[in-house]
């Protein structure tokens, strides 16, 4: 079988479904890539899309996607939850079966060159692609956001690939390389944010908590809820089961229970089998939300 390159694509549109569906049906329109998985969330104002196939097909999908998402999306006008720093605002390339890392690098490379040209936008490499150590982190990129970034992008956000200037509308893009990622939230039966925010700052590695692990306190509405979102880096550092105990301590030691565990996107097999040994509540995991799955008949 040939390789298999995995795409998970952020973009800041959550709210309007049909601009939703039209950067998903340009993802389906590109021979050999399967869509796997498309969630949105109105909140954060951003949908992550995740399709996989053969190196060459998932990197033209990759091309139509931004395309699409550069008609559909102004940041000028964007308001969400969720840092950004572009209308496309990360496009990381994971390598499953018989692929390697060294060629989602090079993809990441080629692809990010490419933008850049296409489209007059800045582009930043990070995770494995990245040019030097302040770049690995998708965090210290993105901190001044959109609305910061023209500040900053002549000194420390010189862009690694196009003009250094901020797109107008579509801000900069991130992309780059790394292993499987898992994209995890966790409700709290609270409203209070404050609480959320101080779990994250807890729990994540750059303030001296669990290692592979990014966190962020959220503010849900409809109804008014707490939330830890976090993105799991490497689950055979910290698992879902931990990062669970650790929350869940947490919040039990100020009255407040966990509502719910949430899935954002795919998660692979092995971290599937961790989260059901341990018994985790997770909102339902149907056979579809695991990767590997989709390439079984």
């Amino acid at each position: 079988m040939p390789g298999i390159v995995e795409c998970v694509p952020n973009v800041s549109e959550g709210r309007r479904a049909d601009a939703v569906d039209r950067m998903a049906a340009a993802i389906r329109a590109v021979d050999g890539v399967r869509l796997l998985d498309r969630t949105s969330d109105t909140d954060h104002n951003r949908s992550v899309f995740t399709f996989a196939g053969p190196a060459g097909a998932v990197e033209a999908a990759a091309h139509a996607l931004v395309g699409a998402a550069l008609r559909e999306i102004d940041l000028r006008t964007h308001q969400g939850e969720h840092p950004r720093l572009g209308a496309v605002d990360v496009v990381p390339f994971v390598p499953l079966a018989g692929a390697t890392m060294e060629e989602c690098v090079a993809i990441a490379h080629r692809f990010g060159r490419a933008v850049a040209e296409r489209h007059d936008l800045p582009v930043y490499f990070y995770a494995k692609a990245a040019p030097r150590p302040e770049r690995v982190r998708l965090p210290d990129i993105r901190k001044p956001q959109f609305e910061g970034l023209a500040e900053v992008i002549g000194t420390t956000h010189v862009p690694d690939a196009g003009p250094a200037r901020v797109h107008p509308t579509a801000g900069a893009m991130v992309t780059g390389a790394r292993p499987p990622l898992i994209a995890f939230n966790i409700e709290l039966d609270t409203a209070d944010v404050k609480l959320a925010k101080r779990i994250a700052k807890e729990i994540r590695e750059s303030s001296g908590g669990l290692p592979a692990v990014q966190a962020l306190g959220f503010e849900l509405t409809d109804p008014p809820r707490a939330q830890v979102s976090m993105n799991l880096l490497d689950t055979s550092q910290t698992s879902l089961a931990r990062v669970w105990h650790e929350v869940e301590t947490r919040a039990a030691a100020e009255g407040v229970r966990i509502l719910r565990g949430e899935l954002i996107g795919l998660m692979p097999l092995d971290a599937a089998l961790q989260a059901a040994a341990s018994g985790l509540r997770l909102d339902g995991l149907p056979r579809d939300r695991i990767v590997e799955a989709h390439f079984i008949e």
